[in-house]
């Protein structure tokens, strides 16, 4: 949606700036205000849901859109999440009477930021832009609290503990083991021994070799010595 700050006269966006400066400084029990640097007509909010309602433990992102005659006309209101409530269309956008008919220039936008949460605990079927919605909360209240609920859980609740979406602690479940990208190291220090017990097989049998060759010419030095000395002892 196109910004309308350029159409608004100075006096009304000093007005403006100032009040969203105050929301968001010191905002409404459970609502949250975003106030955009670049459009100072286009308010992001965050609605916790009320306890008591099928939105409670929910996040409701909304936006309030200021059009170019504001404050003589009441800004537009759209839910961002996901919602099945009577007064809240397909699209997101919000029925309520003080975006219409019983808006005044000098409610401001505390005073529509609060009527909405209210909304939340107070739906009106009479005005209702989700039919269904409307239907069930006259007809079947327990099954309009189960659709309400479910799509609460669905896309206004992060998740169990609020931790959906979180990253994953690494200390949580199974842990590599250590070395685990190095074939050797993975496969264990029995088989980085299998080249040494090979080398060591090897050394040992060239060893006996070597041994086995020593004796032999040792005792053969030692039988040379004896039939020179018996020679020797013959010609004395």
């Amino acid at each position: 949606m196109n910004s309308n700050v350029e159409n608004l006269p100075p006096h009304v966006l000093r007005l403006v700036y100032k009040e969203v400066s105050a929301l968001a400084a010191d905002p409404p029990e459970g609502i949250k205000v975003y106030p955009s640097d670049e459009d100072i007509t286009e308010l992001l909010t965050a609605i916790e849901g009320p306890e008591g309602t099928p939105f409670a433990g929910g996040i409701f992102r909304m936006r309030l859109v200021l059009g170019k005659d504001f404050p003589a006309v009441p800004p537009k209101g759209y839910f961002l999440t996901k919602i099945f409530h009577p007064n809240v269309g397909h699209k997101g956008e919000i029925c309520v009477n003080v975006l219409k008919r019983d808006w005044k220039a000098e409610l401001g936008l505390r005073h529509v930021l609060l009527t909405i949460k209210c909304l939340l605990i107070h739906p009106n079927p009479e005005s209702a832009l989700n039919e269904e919605a409307g239907r069930l909360l006259l007809e079947d209240y327990a099954e309009y609290e189960s659709r309400a609920r479910l799509l609460t859980e669905i896309h206004a609740i992060s998740g169990p503990g609020g931790t959906s979406g979180a990253p994953q602690d690494p200390n949580d479940g199974p842990q590599p083991k250590k070395h685990a990208g190095d074939p050797m190291k993975r496969a264990g220090p029995s088989a980085a021994a299998v080249p040494a017990a090979l080398g060591n097989g090897a050394n040992g049998a060239s060893t006996t070799t070597s041994n086995s060759n020593n004796s032999s010419s040792t005792n053969n030095v030692a039988g040379k010595k004896k039939a020179d000395k018996k020679r020797a002892l013959r010609r004395l």
